[in-house]
């Protein structure tokens, strides 16, 4: 399984891993300085919230796409298990349609929306274009649907050392 696509998936997936995972680190960091700022100085700062909302936003799109690659979504297959092999394999494919689906559109309109709001500010942060903001809708929903097509063409890649880090053994 040494495909070019499925080596750039690695990557992708690592960049969307670590992006998440920065998106968090600093939001932890900043929620509690925003209380801190409040309740303990008296003069609450205006930029923490927003700013930990955009931080929210993009781990929420951006981990969601690693965690589909990962198989780490909710589903369930109460249902699906106990149909036969040949029904299971047209419902899996059925879902990665609708989950395609649901990538164009919300690539399609969160591309819009970004682009319609680029012109407009938020008022914490002046020097901020609201449609950066809006930037991870697309990006998320693209790298998802990267990551259906490649389990449409490569199969799941759940199980690889790359997607499940925590179970490789280390010297």
């Amino acid at each position: 399984m040494d495909s070019r696509y499925v080596r750039l998936m690695d990557a992708l997936y690592l960049a969307a891993i670590w992006t998440a995972g920065v998106a968090i680190f600093f939001m932890s960091l900043i929620i509690p300085w925003g209380v801190f700022s409040r309740y303990m100085l008296g003069t609450g700062s205006q930029w923490p919230e927003p700013v930990a909302i955009l931080l929210m936003m993009v781990f929420t799109f951006v981990g969601a796409a690693a965690a589909y690659r990962a198989g780490g979504h909710i589903a369930v297959s109460l249902l699906t298990e106990r149909l036969p092999r040949l029904a299971q394999g047209a419902i899996a494919i059925a879902v990665d349609l609708l989950m395609a689906v649901v990538c164009l559109f919300v690539l399609y309109h969160g591309t819009r929306l970004c682009l319609t709001t680029m012109g407009q500010s938020i008022s914490e942060l002046p020097w901020l274009p609201v449609g950066v903001t809006y930037a991870s809708l697309p990006l998320g929903s693209l790298l998802t649907l990267l990551f259906v097509i490649e389990k449409r063409l490569f199969g799941s890649q759940a199980h690889r050392p790359v997607v499940r880090y925590e179970e490789q053994e280390r010297p």
